[in-house]
């Protein structure tokens, strides 16, 4: 049972109360201005088992991630910073943890090691990755094939978990021997549900080691850890305009769009509502072009039209043209999410990539065991949706592409309304802009545990 602090102190103003990671033992953890001044610092720290654990050190404000005094390079240079990543869902895992990688080196002066189970994957997302070479470095990134026998390396000042991976028993006991040890960020998947802010960047003390483990959350508001987004993103998307988009579709293979043509972008799992809306595009009275990506989407449209679809090559079945697409790097991706007028994405990375678009898009959660994956979906949708008058045609069409309804009735509303989603999107886009950067507040983050 807890007991309250023994050292004649009480608690300061500003707690919350938290259970530890094996929910038995209450832990106290607590900001307090650290003086007076106008810039904005906290002081933190928690107590646990009933002791004041002095992890404590000036910090932004937690309630304000935008706060903080300083320039971000300052927060992470010199600093080194291993990032380990699994590959579970072909490219999310690892498309999230290589643009986060990026921008702590590009826009932080960080020093970062990538530790990737799966380097084909990776190597599809970024050809510059030589799937043979077990160090290698891409750009100023050093990236490490990971492998059960793990070497013997010098533990980084940060180290992130992502996604709940394992980190090696070797690389653990290397953390806990340090003369200070680093400190240790399990980041975690995004999700809109309510109780995620309550446990950002929520630390959980190592059993028997002198190491705290840090949960940061991204998420759609300024109590988590936001979104990530490369600070010349929207700059870059605004000077995209008809010439640039052209040259695009050019490059693709595609000519100049027909009078009331849509373009559409396709990138999900396997989807029992495709071959329903597939069958509504062939047979309705607008042309539509699918730009498909590679994978689910292809595999099924071959299934539906019976013939075989390569990178690069093109069908048509009545008003529907379909073009598959190649891999595309990075950079080609946000420019296909941009040039077309409705995005049909997947899981987190190009769910991520598309609400920075402002275009209408259609997103396919991760699909799990009883239906867990629709609270997820509804808990977005809630955030989502807030303010808008046709809520409820973003809410069908979205609902019927993860299997509840039915998909052309859907399609149909959610397409003749997509002006004004559009319009919502970049009030969306707004709203996200104000929860700060994910890589930003990571940065900030670290920057403020280690001012001790």
């Amino acid at each position: 049972m807890f007991s309250p602090p023994t050292d004649g102190g009480r608690l300061p103003d500003s707690s919350l109360t938290f259970s530890c990671a094996d929910l038995c033992h209450p832990v106290i953890f607590y900001c307090s201005k650290a003086d007076n001044s106008a810039a904005g610092l906290w002081r933190i720290g928690f107590y646990y088992q009933g002791q004041r654990n002095y992890v404590e050190g000036n910090v932004a404000d937690p309630h304000n991630p935008q706060g903080a005094s300083g320039s971000n390079a300052e927060s992470s240079a010199s600093r080194s910073w291993d990032i380990f990543c699994t590959v579970v869902d072909n490219y999310g895992d690892i498309g999230t943890c290589w643009r986060l990688a990026r921008q702590l080196a590009d826009e932080h002066a960080a020093v970062v090691r990538l530790w990737v189970d799966n380097l084909d994957r990776f190597a599809d997302l970024c050809p510059d990755v030589a799937t043979t070479d077990a160090v290698q470095h891409v750009g100023p990134i050093e990236v490490r094939r990971w492998q059960n026998e793990f070497p013997q390396v010098d533990v980084a000042d940060v180290v992130i978990e992502a996604f709940a991976c394992e980190l090696p028993a070797s690389y653990i006991a290397a953390m806990a021997r340090s003369a200070k040890p680093p400190v240790w960020i399990n980041l975690e998947y995004l999700s809109a549900e309510t109780w995620v802010e309550e446990c950002h960047v929520l630390p959980s003390p190592r059993a028997g080691l002198p190491l705290t483990k840090y949960f940061f959350f991204p998420g759609f508001t300024p109590r988590t850890g936001g979104l990530l987004r490369e600070r010349n993103l929207s700059a870059a998307r605004n000077a995209f305009d008809a010439a640039a988009a052209a040259e695009f579709w050019r490059s693709l293979g595609l000519g100049p769009r027909v009078a009331g043509e849509l373009r559409v972008s396709l990138f999900c799992y396997d989807n029992a509502a495709l071959p329903e809306l597939l069958s509504r595009w062939a047979a309705g009275p607008e042309a539509i072009t699918v730009l498909a990506a590679p994978g689910a989407a292809t595999e099924q449209i071959a299934s539906w039209s019976g013939a075989a679809l390569a990178p690069g090559s093109s069908l048509r079945r009545g008003s529907l043209a379909i073009h598959a697409l190649p891999l595309l790097p990075y950079s080609d991706y946000d420019h296909l999410l941009w040039a077309c007028d409705i995005n049909f994405v997947r899981g987190e990375d190009s769910f991520v990539r598309a609400q920075w678009a402002e275009r209408p898009f259609v997103w396919q959660i991760y699909p799990q065991s009883e239906n867990a994956h629709l609270v997820k979906l509804d808990a977005f949708l809630a955030r989502h949706l807030v303010g808008f008058n046709k809520s409820d045609v973003v809410r069908h069409c979205w609902q019927a592409w993860n299997g509840i309804g039915e998909m052309t009735a859907a399609w149909d509303e959610f397409a003749a309304n997509r002006l004004l989603i559009e319009q919502h999107g970049k009030v969306w886009a707004s709203h996200l802009d104000r929860t700060g950067e994910l890589a930003d507040n990571l940065a900030r983050f670290v920057r403020g545990l280690c001012i001790r």
